[in-house]
């Protein structure tokens, strides 16, 4: 292809606002990853981007920003889960699976019921190339929000993930904390609405600090290398995404999906070449 036809797909507005809210997503997205990873919360990702859906439909039938829904949804389920976890004998992740089926069942029923513009199609997968203005401020404004806050606190929540007795020892406010991490995700995942859609945000929210965690060991560190991957990952889908006549955050997700595979195969011969190196000095 000549120069031309591989600069074809920035000529375009809408591949515009693509490129843009990948940019604008992944920071936040790739940081809360690796606390996520870091404290066994990918389920709890999964859960809460499910569950946005009934706040999204409940929103829409009293004309309420559907933003304002989904987050409110989304804080629902956190909240119902840990309270079910801490007052039950069901561990804490059959609670999420019931949880956030459940309320994903009531979305979709909810959804079905009633008449609305909104497409399902773009709810569950987004809507890269149909984001406009309002909705590029409106990430943009969350995503600062979240990013600020996770690089504020990122000291405090890595000794929460680790240890919340320890930092509640230290004289950290476990609760808050908590509650803060819940908050962010579920403020993340209204921000990947239209990018990644509630199906594939989780994909967002755990490949970045996954790929990072097997190649950095640092978790200064890991923070900045999943915002660079996740960031790589979103660009390079939505470019090729183009010129393979496919849908974006399907894309993005398999490019991350490929490059943990890389990583994890790179960790393993790493390890294998110690081992025989450290048999080899015996």
């Amino acid at each position: 292809m000549d120069l031309q036809t591989l600069l074809a797909p920035f000529s375009f507005g809408f591949m515009q606002n693509a490129f843009l809210i990948s940019i604008i997503v992944s920071v936040p997205t790739a940081l809360l990853s690796c606390f996520l990873v870091m404290k066994g919360w990918a389920l709890m990702g999964d859960a809460v981007s499910h569950a946005v859906l009934p706040g999204i439909v409940l929103a829409y039938i009293f004309g309420l920003p559907l933003l304002l829904g989904a987050f409110a949804a989304g804080m629902t389920c956190a909240i119902a889960t840990g309270y079910l976890s801490t007052n039950s004998r069901v561990k804490e992740d059959t609670v999420m699976g019931v949880v956030f089926s459940g309320m994903f069942g009531v979305g979709i029923v909810l959804y079905v019921s009633v008449e609305t513009n909104a497409h399902l199609d773009h709810i569950l997968f987004g809507n890269m190339l149909g984001v406009d203005g309002q909705e590029l401020w409106t990430a943009g404004l969350i995503s600062a929000v979240v990013a600020i806050m996770l690089v504020l606190k990122w000291k405090d929540l890595l000794l929460h993930s680790f240890d919340p007795a320890q930092a509640q020892a230290s004289g950290l406010s476990v609760t808050a904390l908590h509650y803060g991490l819940l908050a962010a995700l579920s403020l993340t995942i209204v921000a990947t609405l239209s990018a990644a859609g509630l199906i594939l945000a989780i994909g967002l929210l755990i490949a970045p600090g996954a790929i990072a965690f097997l190649l950095v060991r640092s978790f200064a560190t890991m923070l900045w290398v999943s915002v660079l991957v996740c960031m790589a990952a979103m660009l390079l889908g939505t470019y090729a995404s183009f010129f393979l006549d496919s849908a974006p955050a399907p894309t993005i997700v398999l490019i991350l999906s490929a490059i943990f595979v890389v990583a994890f195969v790179r960790r393993q011969v790493q390890t294998r070449r110690a081992s025989l190196k450290r048999i080899g000095q015996r």
